[in-house]
């Protein structure tokens, strides 16, 4: 990039349908950070880059759990022009909404047009290969589910709903000692306009995963609790190490689902299908969860949003769960 004199990539990490994600390092300080280019050169992709932007940058003060935007640039041929700075905000990023939205220079063939994201970097991989590569720890997984918990009320709280939750979108940290996981990806996220309650603003297009979208996402008319029936399917999945095979990636997935045969549906369309199926959680083994927990998990994944938790009443409840606290010994 041409911003090399100050950083140095050093290789790639991942490939999606809207970007790469490279191991880079800040030159000055020697700092590993990652670096997200996304190609603005079709609508689509200017659309997704500028969401990502947006709820990054509407993120008044950081939360430890979720991805640190650390400098934001756009590449136009071989121009480069900072947009934000995590001490220095600017608002320059009108230049970027014109420019690629109106398609003056994104849309031209000859022009590469791209959006850097700097952030900080995750040497744990993504929460998905992270728990499938260990044994089941309940303790960890606990500390996970509090953690994501708190991500998820810091970011509806800030007028964010991300609706693209799931495992492999969240990274793992060890830069505390313990590892610590940070909510990423945020291109299909909305940023609510107004101060109200998250929960009254109402969204049409179904985006997100298959595995992990509530069934109000499948109709099109949904809020901000469909973050909490993707969570609900992290949480069951990640307790009893549920998995599914990507047809696309052939890469083994944590996720919930109901077998029709040998087809796998996804939870939220078969709850569509039959509002009144109950869940058969656990699903594996009874010892491996607590009554309290199951009973949260019903209430993640209920079909009817009203009677679903919000992000504010899911952080104070996943704090008094059972599973994976350590036994306090008896005084003797």
């Amino acid at each position: 990039m041409a911003t090399e004199s100050k950083y140095s990539i050093v290789r790639e990490v991942g490939r999606g349908s809207y970007g790469v994600v490279y191991e880079a390092i800040l030159n000055q300080t020697r700092t590993k950070v990652a670096v997200k280019r996304m190609h603005c050169n079709v609508p689509e992709n200017v659309e997704l880059a500028l969401q990502e932007f947006w709820a990054l940058q509407s993120i008044q003060r950081q939360h430890e759990n979720v991805i640190q935007l650390e400098e934001c640039i756009l590449q136009n041929g071989q121009v480069f022009q900072p947009l934000s700075h995590r001490y220095r905000k600017s608002d320059s990023h009108l230049l970027l909404i014109e420019t690629c939205l109106k398609g003056r220079r994104c849309m031209d063939p000859k022009s590469a047009c791209f959006l850097w994201f700097v952030m900080e970097f995750c040497d744990g991989g993504n929460m998905n290969e992270y728990l499938l590569s260990r044994s089941p720890d309940p303790q960890l997984n606990n500390s996970f589910m509090r953690q994501l918990s708190s991500a998820v009320a810091f970011l509806h709280r800030n007028q964010i709903v991300h609706r693209d939750l799931k495992s492999d979108n969240i990274l793992i940290s060890h830069r505390c000692g313990s590892p610590m996981v940070k909510v990423a990806d945020f291109g299909l996220s909305k940023v609510c306009q107004g101060k109200g309650n998250v929960n009254q603003h109402r969204f049409s297009s179904a985006c997100g995963s298959n595995f992990y979208m509530a069934p109000e996402v499948w109709e099109g008319h949904y809020t901000a609790k469909a973050d909490i029936f993707a969570l609900g399917i992290i949480f069951w999945a990640m307790v009893e190490r549920i998995t599914f095979q990507d047809g696309d990636t052939q890469k083994e997935l944590l996720g919930t689902y109901i077998c029709q045969g040998k087809e796998l549906i996804p939870l939220g369309e078969a709850l569509l299908e039959n509002p009144n199926m109950k869940l058969p959680i656990p699903l594996k083994n009874k010892k491996s969860m607590p009554d309290d927990l199951c009973k949260l998990l019903h209430e993640m994944l209920a079909f009817n949003p009203k009677e679903r938790l919000d992000a504010f009443q899911l952080e104070i409840r996943i704090r008094q769960i059972s599973y994976g606290r350590k036994r306090q010994r008896s005084a003797s």
